[in-house]
């Protein structure tokens, strides 16, 4: 796996967000691959909670400045980037006032979801993409964490297909037990069709639960890792019917080695 590139895109990462099984698992699967010579790049959202200050980050002028169009609306884009301390590893941070200047990650006070998470979802996914694509560094394996990064599989495989840097990439996700209550806007679906247009592939977001928006990351995906012990009934019944699909189950110990040897069988299948 040495001087092969992974692309590690997770809604949350330590310790620019509390400690989480989704947010250190994200972090330790890219510092272990980092560690045996593998080119990493992480993606997060730029959530109005992280001390930008504390932490370093500073806009990156030459990637930022693009629009995104989400639910036909152009968005501006903006690039922030640091350094995990001792670790050598960039961390990319996709921002926009007004979807990630608020004092909150997912849910309002009362604990509501957010009216436009799904928003929020779409713009990450394609940010990630318009970034890689003016870094021009083409990944190897692709692996997604969380919820919010779930649209992404999504969006390479459909509205990114023709795009040469992602031609001989593997998207990996990773599925947790940690999951919302409730769904996000009706609407995703709609606005998920404004970029693709196979009504096939939209199909499940119209129930856009938590559920359903990782069973379109399983349909998209090229691999999947068990990253909790146990995930729902529901996710584990819609991934036994995937029988061609590589699943690497739960790693408890001696995550570097399982995950590092699961990329590298992912990539010599291909």
């Amino acid at each position: 796996m040495k001087d092969k590139r992974i692309l590690f895109v997770s809604s949350e990462v330590v310790p620019y967000l509390p400690e989480t099984e989704l947010s250190s698992t994200a972090f330790n699967a890219a510092k272990n691959a980092h560690s045996k010579g593998v080119q990493t790049r992480i993606f997060m959202p730029r959530f109005g909670v992280i001390n930008e200050r504390r932490h370093q980050l500073h806009e990156v002028i030459r990637l930022s400045g693009m629009n995104l169009v989400v639910n036909d609306m152009d968005m501006p884009l903006i690039i922030k980037v640091a350094s995990i301390p001792k670790e050598r590893m960039q961390v990319y941070f996709i921002d926009n006032e007004e979807y990630f200047k608020r004092k909150a990650v997912f849910t309002d006070e009362d604990d509501t979801l957010f009216p436009d998470n799904d928003e929020r979802a779409i713009f990450f996914a394609k940010g990630v993409v318009e970034t890689v694509k003016k870094l021009n560094w083409a990944p190897d394996i692709i692996h997604v964490h969380g919820w919010m990064a779930s649209l992404l599989p999504l969006y390479i495989k459909e509205f990114y297909k023709e795009e040469p840097l992602f031609t001989d990439s593997k998207i990996v996700t990773s599925l947790y037990n940690h999951n919302f209550e409730g769904s996000l806007n009706e609407e995703l679906s709609t606005k998920v069709d404004f970029d693709i247009k196979d009504k096939d592939k939209v199909a499940v977001l119209q129930t856009p639960n938590y559920t359903n928006i990782l069973k379109s990351a399983i349909d998209n995906s090229d691999a999947i890792i068990h990253g909790s012990e146990l995930i729902s009934d529901d996710l584990q019944s819609y991934l036994n019917e995937k029988e061609e699909l590589p699943v690497l189950d739960f790693q408890s110990e001696n995550l570097k080695e399982s995950y590092l040897n699961f990329y590298a069988d992912i990539i010599s299948a291909s």
